[in-house]
Protein backbone atom coordinates (compact mmCIF):
# COMPACT_ATOMS: atom_id res chain seq x y z
CA UNK A 1 0.00 0.00 0.00
CA UNK A 2 2.98 2.42 0.83
CA UNK A 3 4.91 1.79 -2.17
CA UNK A 4 1.52 2.20 -4.41
CA UNK A 5 1.08 5.30 -2.60
CA UNK A 6 4.64 6.34 -3.45
CA UNK A 7 4.42 5.70 -7.04
CA UNK A 8 1.33 7.87 -7.30
CA UNK A 9 2.43 10.36 -5.36
CA UNK A 10 5.97 10.74 -7.81
CA UNK A 11 3.63 10.64 -10.54
CA UNK A 12 1.63 13.02 -9.21
CA UNK A 13 5.01 15.30 -8.00
CA UNK A 14 6.08 14.84 -11.57
CA UNK A 15 3.21 16.61 -13.27
CA UNK A 16 3.21 19.01 -11.18
CA UNK A 17 6.78 19.75 -11.97
CA UNK A 18 5.62 19.90 -15.86
CA UNK A 19 3.16 22.38 -15.00
CA UNK A 20 4.97 24.51 -13.89
CA UNK A 21 7.42 24.46 -16.75
CA UNK A 22 5.01 24.76 -19.16
CA UNK A 23 3.15 27.77 -16.98
CA UNK A 24 6.55 29.66 -16.73
CA UNK A 25 7.23 29.17 -20.15
CA UNK A 26 4.21 30.21 -22.11
CA UNK A 27 3.14 32.85 -19.58
CA UNK A 28 6.87 34.14 -20.60
CA UNK A 29 5.62 33.91 -24.45
CA UNK A 30 2.75 35.66 -23.62
CA UNK A 31 4.15 38.17 -21.51
CA UNK A 32 7.23 39.09 -24.49
CA UNK A 33 3.78 39.30 -27.05
CA UNK A 34 2.10 41.76 -24.42
CA UNK A 35 5.02 44.06 -23.50
CA UNK A 36 5.71 44.39 -27.52
CA UNK A 37 2.00 45.13 -28.79
CA UNK A 38 2.27 48.18 -25.75
CA UNK A 39 5.48 48.96 -27.11
CA UNK A 40 4.27 49.47 -30.59
CA UNK A 41 1.51 51.62 -29.23
CA UNK A 42 3.84 53.68 -27.10
CA UNK A 43 2.56 52.30 -23.87
CA UNK A 44 5.44 52.31 -21.56
CA UNK A 45 4.06 50.22 -18.27
CA UNK A 46 1.59 47.37 -18.25
CA UNK A 47 -0.87 46.14 -16.38
CA UNK A 48 -0.71 43.83 -12.89
CA UNK A 49 -4.03 42.40 -13.62
CA UNK A 50 -3.79 41.50 -16.98
CA UNK A 51 0.02 39.76 -15.83
CA UNK A 52 -1.91 38.00 -12.92
CA UNK A 53 -4.63 36.71 -15.69
CA UNK A 54 -2.10 35.57 -18.08
CA UNK A 55 -0.14 33.46 -15.99
CA UNK A 56 -3.67 32.15 -15.11
CA UNK A 57 -4.38 31.20 -18.22
CA UNK A 58 -1.05 29.78 -18.97
CA UNK A 59 -1.59 27.44 -15.37
CA UNK A 60 -5.44 26.60 -16.73
CA UNK A 61 -3.84 25.30 -20.22
CA UNK A 62 -0.53 23.62 -18.72
CA UNK A 63 -3.70 21.32 -16.72
CA UNK A 64 -5.10 20.53 -19.73
CA UNK A 65 -2.15 19.67 -22.04
CA UNK A 66 -0.32 17.41 -19.08
CA UNK A 67 -4.05 15.99 -17.74
CA UNK A 68 -6.40 16.03 -20.81
CA UNK A 69 -3.74 16.26 -23.98
CA UNK A 70 -0.76 13.61 -22.44
CA UNK A 71 1.81 16.37 -22.73
CA UNK A 72 1.66 16.83 -26.06
CA UNK A 73 4.38 19.27 -26.49
CA UNK A 74 7.43 17.07 -24.90
CA UNK A 75 6.17 13.54 -27.57
CA UNK A 76 8.24 12.34 -30.05
CA UNK A 77 5.78 13.89 -32.48
CA UNK A 78 2.31 15.39 -31.95
CA UNK A 79 -0.66 13.20 -33.03
CA UNK A 80 -4.26 13.86 -33.69
CA UNK A 81 -4.42 14.49 -29.58
CA UNK A 82 -1.76 16.77 -29.71
CA UNK A 83 -2.97 19.00 -32.54
CA UNK A 84 -6.63 19.17 -30.44
CA UNK A 85 -4.17 20.18 -27.15
CA UNK A 86 -2.76 22.82 -29.52
CA UNK A 87 -5.87 24.03 -30.90
CA UNK A 88 -7.62 24.14 -27.13
CA UNK A 89 -4.64 26.15 -26.14
CA UNK A 90 -4.39 28.63 -28.89
CA UNK A 91 -8.12 29.40 -28.62
CA UNK A 92 -8.23 29.33 -24.68
CA UNK A 93 -5.54 32.36 -25.32
CA UNK A 94 -7.58 33.90 -28.09
CA UNK A 95 -10.49 34.46 -26.47
CA UNK A 96 -9.54 34.68 -22.67
CA UNK A 97 -6.98 37.53 -24.46
CA UNK A 98 -10.00 39.39 -26.50
CA UNK A 99 -12.67 38.95 -23.88
CA UNK A 100 -10.29 39.92 -21.05
CA UNK A 101 -9.20 43.06 -22.82
CA UNK A 102 -5.60 41.76 -23.15
CA UNK A 103 -5.38 43.85 -26.58
CA UNK A 104 -7.77 46.69 -26.11
CA UNK A 105 -10.49 43.80 -27.13
CA UNK A 106 -9.05 44.02 -30.70
CA UNK A 107 -9.89 41.13 -32.65
CA UNK A 108 -6.93 41.89 -34.97
CA UNK A 109 -4.52 41.67 -32.00
CA UNK A 110 -5.96 38.81 -30.71
CA UNK A 111 -5.55 36.91 -33.96
CA UNK A 112 -2.12 37.99 -34.34
CA UNK A 113 -1.85 36.75 -30.94
CA UNK A 114 -3.49 33.29 -31.75
CA UNK A 115 -1.18 32.76 -34.37
CA UNK A 116 2.10 33.50 -32.54
CA UNK A 117 1.16 30.79 -29.91
CA UNK A 118 0.37 28.38 -32.61
CA UNK A 119 4.58 29.42 -33.72
CA UNK A 120 4.89 29.33 -29.89
CA UNK A 121 3.52 25.60 -29.75
CA UNK A 122 5.50 24.41 -32.67
CA UNK A 123 8.96 26.37 -31.36
CA UNK A 124 8.48 24.90 -28.16
CA UNK A 125 8.00 21.20 -29.18
CA UNK A 126 11.00 21.41 -31.47
CA UNK A 127 12.91 22.45 -28.74
CA UNK A 128 12.00 19.77 -26.61
CA UNK A 129 12.80 17.37 -29.04
CA UNK A 130 16.27 18.76 -29.32
CA UNK A 131 16.17 18.78 -25.83
CA UNK A 132 16.08 15.02 -25.77
CA UNK A 133 18.27 14.20 -28.50
CA UNK A 134 20.85 16.28 -27.14
CA UNK A 135 20.66 14.34 -23.46
CA UNK A 136 19.99 11.01 -25.32
CA UNK A 137 23.23 11.58 -27.10
CA UNK A 138 24.88 12.31 -23.47
CA UNK A 139 23.81 9.46 -21.65
CA UNK A 140 24.95 7.21 -24.34
CA UNK A 141 28.49 9.00 -23.92
CA UNK A 142 28.50 8.36 -20.72
CA UNK A 143 27.28 5.02 -21.04
CA UNK A 144 30.02 4.19 -23.11
CA UNK A 145 32.96 5.50 -20.85
CA UNK A 146 30.87 3.87 -18.10
CA UNK A 147 31.69 0.38 -20.18
CA UNK A 148 35.24 1.20 -21.43
CA UNK A 149 36.31 2.06 -17.41
CA UNK A 150 34.21 -1.34 -16.26
CA UNK A 151 36.21 -3.51 -18.97
CA UNK A 152 39.82 -1.31 -18.25
CA UNK A 153 38.89 -2.25 -14.25
CA UNK A 154 38.70 -6.00 -15.56
CA UNK A 155 41.96 -6.02 -17.57
CA UNK A 156 44.30 -4.46 -14.63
Amino acid sequence: MKSRFLGWFKRFVSKEIMIEYKSCLYFACILFFYFMWLLCKGIYSASILFMFEMILAAYFVGYFQVYVFRNFDEAEQIEKKGVLGIIFGISVYGAVSYLLGWFEKSPGASLWFSFYMLIVYVCVFLLNKAKRTIDTNNLNKMLSEFKKGEAGERNE
